[in-house]
């Protein structure tokens, strides 16, 4: 490796580790910065089904407004119950670290959906290391990190069942992951999109696993929740929050109630529906990431509740922007820089401090349309991924030398 290249990778590493000293510094030395409440939750609330009490359990120390049940799958409270047993001090700093280190491989495998085998070289390695080092002060990643959420985690399971060519693997860890948490499933959209039939299978065949297994060993407990508790938005946090940028969040802070499931719901999810469908059928027919993108953003769109922890994604589809086929054109520079102002400044955060209560839904209408700010991003991306190719003559399939498969590359690392 020349010199100035090994120059270049220190200046990222140190960059890196910077980033994350000063993170770990804002959550030791700042008052409720490792207050780490969803994390509480995990531990908690697994160790509450040793005597059986999972979904009787709430945490309420940090967040006295809104005491946190444990709204997960059963099969989620048998994978944290062995965190019940580290000291939760050491776990906090451990799982902080670990997401970090999950979000590099997120981005480092996002990048390898783009531009293939090349992404393991020096120049790239050097790329994924300094968004690294900006992903962790976006919103999605910077509240993940406030509450030791799970996202991330589950953003690089799905990304690694993506990349993988094994069947088995990539079906078994889709499945599996939807069995801790649901919103992982919509990745079996991305399965059939790409005709890879088997992994959609078996993704339903390793989540029903997940039922049975919790079933058995949980059993009534397990039974509570997939017959009175299995979609109940409600439990899990007040929808029209303008933490949830949801299409039915926005839409309740719009109308100033609650609109569950209605027809006004209905109807924006089929206009959602055909705008990612026709920005998929923009797409190359090698382009993984792209919809991938397409898929997990829908499913943010479309779920009752997608806190803005829940929008890790929004750094893949930065990754896909900023170098994938539309890249450099002025439209995609554009929509970067609004989604960057966006997630770096924390637009929903900001909102928030006008908002009396976490339960009000009832809002001016000024502040509910900047609410709406994810969705309308969202949308944004479609409509641009649908434009730009019939807008001017550029080639863009020469835009990148992006990784030319419709499969998985068997030859990438698994």
């Amino acid at each position: 490796m020349p010199e100035r290249a090994r120059s270049y990778r220190r200046w990222c590493v140190s960059l890196l580790l910077v980033s994350v000293v000063v993170r770990l510094a804002w959550g030791l030395l700042t008052p409720n910065g490792m207050n780490l409440v969803d994390l509480h939750v995990y531990v908690d609330g697994s160790a509450a089904l040793l005597s059986g009490e999972l979904y009787d359990f709430t945490y309420s120390r940090d967040t006295p407004d809104f005491p946190l049940p444990f709204t997960y799958p059963p099969f989620a409270a048998l994978v944290f119950l062995p965190l019940h047993y580290l000291p939760f001090g050491l776990l906090g700093i451990l799982w902080l670290l670990l997401t970090i280190a999950a979000l590099f491989w997120v981005i480092r495998i996002a990048l390898e959906l783009l531009v293939g085998p090349a992404a393991r070289g020096a120049h790239w390695t050097s790329v994924a290391l300094v968004w690294t080092a900006i992903g962790v002060w976006v919103e999605p990643i910077r509240t993940t990190l406030d509450y030791g959420q799970i996202n991330v985690f589950l953003v690089l399971a799905v990304m690694v069942a993506v990349r993988s060519s094994r069947w088995w693997l990539s079906g078994g860890l889709v499945g599996i992951v939807a069995g801790i948490k649901l919103t992982p499933a919509i990745t079996g959209v991305y399965f059939l999109a790409r005709r890879r039939w088997r992994e959609a299978f078996f993704s339903a065949v390793a989540f029903c696993a997940t039922v049975v297994v919790s079933s058995v060993l949980l059993g009534e407990q397990a039974r509570t929740y997939f017959t009175s508790m299995f979609g109940d938005a409600d439990r899990i946090g007040p929808v029209g929050s303008v933490w949830n940028q949801s299409l039915r969040g926005a839409l309740s802070r719009l109308v100033g109630r609650d609109v569950e499931t209605g027809p006004l719901w209905i109807a924006a999810v089929g206009v959602c529906a055909l705008l990612a469908f026709a920005a998929w059928r923009s797409l190359g027919p090698d382009d993984r990431l792209g919809t991938l993108v397409i898929v997990q953003l829908f499913g943010l769109l479309v779920s009752p509740i997608s806190w803005v922890h829940h929008w890790v994604w929004v750094v893949p589809m930065l990754l896909w922007l900023v170098y994938g086929p539309l890249a450099g054109r002025l439209g995609t520079r554009i929509v970067t820089a609004c989604w960057a102002v966006v997630t770096l400044v924390g637009v929903p955060w900001v909102l928030s401090t006008f908002q009396n209560s976490i339960w009000d839904i009832d809002r001016p209408t000024p502040l509910a349309w900047l609410g709406a700010v994810n969705v309308v991003g969202v949308l944004a991306v479609y409509l641009w991924m649908i434009i730009a190719p019939r807008w001017g003559s550029r080639d863009l399939t020469t835009a990148l030398p992006a990784h030319r498969s419709c499969e998985p590359d068997p030859d990438l690392p698994r």
